[in-house]
């Protein structure tokens, strides 16, 4: 079966600052963005300090080895306080640029706040940064029109790197072309407190063929979880469960662009005043439009089911003993790499190579296990065996991770996010309504009809 995959984003905020690229005429200029766990930096360690820092050092290097340098911009800007994951990841670059010190070209990592930023302001200029992790977000279409950046595959192929990239190679082919491949994947499935669940006598998510299971087993904690005890984490959760029910019935429409036609059909109806019906049952106090505002009622066990990533195992803290991972009814979960490393055409054949060498670095297995155990990401390397990683781990952080992303990897269906495929605009809308449907007494019907004409003028 064909699965279908999904790219998240990170959320960015606009700033300043004018960062200079060596090669092909690039120049770059950066933005501020929060980071992917939701935290904002708080410390100095941005452009103004690590990436001076960087590009002194490169410099130096630079004069070297005869003057060229590749320019590579990414995301991991946040001191280890805020982030300790940044510090992993900038040092996993710094390792590849000092084994590469004294080449022909200089590898130079640049630590900015918002990646997204500097490469769609560069394509609005007729230009692209020598090489960019772009964290997520999707390779910009001008880029890909204009010749910007350079197609991967022929290097993938003529290196044998298919099972290292993993689902790059298709969920990021665009035309039997692929202008990027993310090192780790963005995956989402659910977690769930094992020990409500037993008490209450609900079925376990192994256990839902389809959302009518997971409603029953929903109504099962209600009525015996305990006092105090709700189902799920509706809002911003709400609008996955709506993704995956789509995803399951119909791969193709869940898939494709938006139409007028499905916005009316019976099977989007359907899908919305089921999780509708959910949501409301679950209660309007128990719906927000950020789902990380759960995790302490979460750890806490007054929330049964948490509606989150893969990425959130590492912050459960003493609550890992009861917390299990599970995905949608009907085997379904959501999880692409999105865009990730990109690279500028017009480099200099120097500057190219050592790109081309920095993907297949990222992409080793002695690398994707760092990502793994360390950065505690889902790796997108297919020979990474997550599960004996885990073994020989004391870590029950780490443990917990690979049960998620064994059952995200595993499940029938995989998919792309609302909003990847039908735009921020219509995702957003469709989990307003369904936060507005959580309200006690809200005729789900007219809600349902209000959003059908509201996204039939959206997408005209």
């Amino acid at each position: 079966m064909k699965k279908k995959v999904l790219s998240l984003v990170f959320a960015a905020t606009l700033a300043v600052a004018t960062l200079a690229g060596c090669g092909g005429g690039q120049a770059a200029s950066s933005s501020s963005a929060a980071s992917s766990s939701g935290e904002e930096a708080t410390s100095e360690v941005t452009e103004s300090t690590a990436s001076e820092a960087t590009e002194s050092a490169a410099s130096e290097s630079s004069a070297e080895s005869g003057g060229q340098t590749l320019d590579f911009y990414h995301a991991y800007f946040h001191d280890v306080e805020t982030w300790p994951v940044a510090e992993v990841m900038r040092n996993i670059y710094q390792d590849f640029a000092d084994a590469h010190a004294g080449d022909a070209c200089t590898f130079n990592p640049i630590a900015v706040e918002n990646v997204l930023e500097i490469a769609t302001n560069e394509v609005a200029g007729g230009s692209f940064p020598n090489i960019v992790d772009l964290a997520g977000n999707e390779v910009p279409l001008a880029a890909i029109a204009q010749g910007l950046v350079i197609d991967l595959k022929p290097y993938i192929d003529s290196e044998g790197l298919q099972s290292k990239v993993g689902i790059n190679y298709t969920m990021n082919d665009v035309d039997g072309s692929i202008y990027t491949v993310h090192d780790q994947l963005e995956t989402l499935g659910l977690w769930y407190n094992a020990d409500i669940y037993e008490a209450a006598g609900a079925s376990t998510p192994d256990k839902w063929n389809s959302y009518a299971d997971m409603a029953a087993a929903m109504d099962a904690i209600r009525a015996g979880g305990g006092d105090g005890v709700y189902a799920y984490s509706a809002g911003q959760g709400s609008i996955r469960l709506f993704n995956t029910y789509i995803g399951v019935a119909d791969p193709e429409a869940a898939s494709s662009p938006l139409t007028p036609e499905f916005v009316n059909s019976d099977l989007f109806a359907e899908a919305f005043k089921t999780v509708a019906a959910m949501d409301q049952a679950n209660g309007s106090a128990n719906a927000q439009d950020d789902v990380g505002n759960f995790s302490g009622d979460f750890n806490s066990g007054k929330c049964a089911t948490f509606l989150n990533g893969v990425w959130a195992a590492g912050g459960f803290g003493d609550a890992t003993g009861t917390i299990k991972a599970g995905i949608y009814p009907g085997s379904a979960s959501r999880s692409a790499p999105g865009g990730g490393l990109t690279i500028a055409s017009g480099l200099t054949p120097e500057q190219e190579a050592l790109a081309l060498e920095f993907v297949k670095y990222m992409t080793s297995d002695e690398v994707q296990e760092r990502i793994f155990l360390e950065v505690n990401a889902n790796p997108c390397n297919t020979d990474i065996d997550l599960t004996a990683l885990a073994d020989s781990s004391d870590s029950e952080t780490v443990r917990l991770l690979a049960e998620a992303c064994t059952l995200a990897n595993g499940a029938d269906h995989i998919m792309k996010t609302t909003a990847s495929v039908w735009g921020e605009d219509v995702s957003n809308a469709i989990t307003n309504k369904l936060i507005e449907c959580s309200v006690e007494g809200t005729d789900i019907d007219a809600k349902c009809a209000d959003l059908q004409a509201e996204l039939a003028a959206l997408i005209g």
